[in-house]
């Protein structure tokens, strides 16, 4: 049986963005739904709980992180 390998947060939060401007190229807006799941590189990525999430702490969000977001359109 695999075990699971431990992603550091930076490492978690590089693959959400990811899916985040797979998924903004795609659609060409932003936020999904909070039940979408984005597929990148075979992985399931819960897109829509990030964000929203994401959306929740923004006032904790380091300035890079949330310009990340700002240049796909992300409403706060």
């Amino acid at each position: 049986m695999a075990v699971p390998v431990r992603r550091s947060q930076s490492d978690r939060w590089t693959a959400n963005l990811a899916a985040a401007r797979q998924f903004h190229a795609r659609e060409r807006h932003s936020p999904p739904a909070r039940e979408h799941v984005e597929v990148v590189d075979g992985e399931e990525i819960r897109l829509g709980s990030f964000l929203d999430n994401t959306r929740r702490r923004a006032a904790r969000l380091p300035a890079e992180r949330r310009a990340d977001l700002d240049a796909l359109g992300m409403r706060w």
